[in-house]
């Protein structure tokens, strides 16, 4: 426990993250012969085609892809939200409750990828897990505080000032800040009665 603990406060999870993103991103450049852009070839390959999941049973993809960046600004602006965002999770909830928000945030972003995009989409990058770490945060925070409802429209408004460009994946985007609202949801719950017992001396 008292690891766990230790792990949480420095932050290690969130950086064993970022170094996981930053290697599968340099042998993706490695494959594709190319530092700033990723080839058709590797993202078909380590990303989400949905056509080869569905086809060729290529469900292993789901999880490589929120792990998989298709040129070099996409990861920078991805891992410096990771970072940012990742520490203030970690420092909350702990390292194990972390790495779980970012891998069941993603792969429920690339589930509905798959079944509300068409067969030949092609996605890749953590932004599903990021969603899912800023929803929890958000939300978690809004439930202690006792204001859920501007906890969610906050979210909700981060969602679509970052999901209108072309060429963003907002299926994803939406998937992973909808599992993230209701892990923090549950973990805001069980805090506030934390706080409420140690002040007021009872439960709700």
């Amino acid at each position: 426990m008292e690891i766990d603990r230790f792990v949480a406060r420095n932050g290690r999870m969130t950086s064993a993250l970022f170094f996981v993103n930053i290697g599968v991103y340099v042998l993706e450049a490695v494959l594709s012969r190319n530092p700033l852009f990723i080839s058709t070839a590797v993202l078909l390959r380590w990303g989400q085609w949905n056509y080869a999941v569905i086809h060729y049973g290529w469900w292993w993809q789901l999880f490589t892809a929120m792990f998989v960046h298709v040129n070099l600004i996409h990861l920078a602006f991805n891992t410096y939200f990771l970072l940012i965002i990742g520490r203030q999770v970690e420092a909350a909830l702990g390292s194990r409750r972390l790495l779980g928000i970012y891998l069941i945030s993603g792969l429920t972003g690339n589930l509905l990828t798959l079944l509300f995009l068409p067969p030949n989409s092609v996605s890749a990058g953590a932004s599903g897990a990021l969603f899912g770490m800023v929803g929890t945060l958000i939300v978690m925070m809004g439930v202690i505080g006792g204001d859920v409802q501007r906890a969610i429209l906050n979210a909700l408004i981060l969602f679509l000032i970052n999901s209108i460009f072309p060429g963003v994946n907002a299926v994803a985007h939406f998937g992973g800040l909808a599992v993230g609202a209701a892990l923090g949801y549950y973990y805001g719950k069980k805090a506030r009665r934390r706080i409420l017992a140690m002040y007021y001396g009872y439960l709700p």
